[in-house]
């Protein structure tokens, strides 16, 4: 049996630029929860250096879900 290649799961796993990442991230995000802006991902950066080996490194797999449960309190 050939196992299929998952694009989704590789898009989401691909490590991309921040303006990339904010342009994905406002695009999927659901209808109700807040966007991001560019001050918010860089706030995001400064307050979890561990989440990055660089900062040019996104990724939706890895920072989606920690920025949607930071962003609430965090917004402009």
């Amino acid at each position: 049996m050939v196992k299929r290649r998952d694009y989704t799961l590789e898009g989401n796993q691909a490590m991309t630029t921040l303006s990339v990442f904010l342009e994905s991230y406002n695009k999927s995000i659901q209808p109700g929860f807040p966007k991001v802006s560019l001050e918010n991902l860089k706030d995001f950066q400064k307050l979890h250096p561990m989440l990055f080996k660089d900062k040019s490194e996104w990724s939706i797999e890895k920072h989606r879900k920690r920025l949607m449960d930071w962003l609430p309190s965090h917004r402009d």
